[in-house]
């Protein structure tokens, strides 16, 4: 309840709960942005700074899609919490903190100006993930802590570009990769009436990944093999199969990249990050793509099945001698919505006989 003023400077109502009600959420999303920032800098590559996949985009992403944009002095504080130990001086971590805010919220209002829907379910949201949510959006905060870096003296002048393309990158796999998954968990519940067989499915897939998992961080270049357990999962069980299954083949990616062992043992660090973000990013828009065409496919059979029943009432009524409307609730929810509004006056509904 809002808090007001009376004319004669009573107060109405307590108004002091709903200045700080976003208080406890903002300072839970700085520390889901600090701990995923901490974790993902244990892969770090350039200047501690730079990591082929940055979570904290994500989250960011994510947070927004779900809880507004009233939230984003959590992301501002996580971030300058995150580059205070990093960075060479406060004015460059403000910048960059200000550029990791500024990211996700132009990512935010690009997604909003679309209709985007967080339950990724047509393939024009996935899209939309994909092209103005990713790569788009991750632009701002590549650019301006490149920049940053840069001017502060940081960075070589042939040091800037490679810089930011994994800048670019890592917020862009972030996206990708971590956003989907918080976007399932939103949803997430027990399925109902679930069979045996399917929970048996779910489980094998979980116990499959691992053992690609095991496969790809090994030495021998089978990262190829998470291609199918992504196929798998997308046709399957859409995306709240794809999306964990897609973040997991991404992290294993990573960690092979890291040790250099698998495809990424002999290659220098330009190679190396090509390879990795190449496979990532493949990953990422397999899962996604794949998920949304499944949905949407699903999405159009329950209406198409719902019309044919539909048409077979209503042929059924008609085989029986019985002319009314084909749609009586329809009538109903109209009258209901005038008399809500307030008409006031009597209106006479034709009889539902010819």
């Amino acid at each position: 309840m809002s808090e007001r003023r009376s004319p004669n400077g009573c107060r109405a109502a307590s108004g002091a709960p709903d200045q700080w009600s976003g208080a406890p959420e903002i300072c839970v999303i700085a520390a889901l942005y600090y701990g995923s920032a901490r974790l993902g800098l244990l892969q770090q590559l350039v200047r501690g700074q730079v990591i082929p996949l940055w979570p904290p985009s994500g989250i960011a992403v994510a947070s927004l899609l779900l809880r507004g944009p009233r939230v984003w002095p959590g992301i501002a504080l996580g971030a300058f919490l995150v580059n205070i130990s990093l960075g060479p001086s406060l004015p460059a971590v403000l910048a960059i903190a200000a550029g990791n805010t500024l990211a996700p919220v132009c990512s935010y209002l690009l997604l909003r100006r679309t209709g985007f829907r967080a339950e990724l379910d047509r393939l024009r949201d996935a899209l939309a993930l994909i092209f103005l949510g990713a790569f788009t959006g991750m632009l701002v905060s590549a650019t301006t802590g490149s920049g940053t870096l840069a001017l502060a003296g940081v960075l070589r002048p042939g040091d800037f570009w490679p810089t930011w393309s994994v800048w670019w990158t890592g917020g862009a796999m972030g996206v990708l990769v971590v956003t989907p998954v918080l976007l399932v968990l939103r949803s997430a519940h027990r399925p109902r009436n679930a069979r045996t067989s399917r929970w048996a499915e779910a489980l094998l897939l979980v116990a499959t990944t691992g053992v690609v998992g095991f496969l790809v961080t090994g030495h021998t270049p089978l990262l190829f093999l998470g291609f199918p357990l992504l196929i798998w999962a997308a046709f399957r069980f859409q995306l709240a199969g794809a999306a964990p299954c897609a973040l997991a083949v991404s992290t294993f990616a990573i960690i092979a990249g890291a040790e250099r062992s698998g495809p990424f043992a002999g290659h220098d660090l330009l190679t190396k990050m090509i390879t990795l973000q190449a496979f990532n990013g493949s990953a990422a828009l397999t899962a996604l793509l794949l998920a949304a065409v499944v949905s949407e496919r699903s999405q159009n059979q329950r209406e198409i099945a719902w019309a044919v029943g539909q048409l077979a009432a209503l042929a059924a009524r008609i085989a029986a001698g019985d002319h009314r409307p084909a749609l009586p609730h329809a009538d109903e929810e109209k009258a209901n919505g005038e008399k809500a509004a307030g008409d006031g006056r009597t209106r006479q509904r034709p009889s539902p006989h010819l």
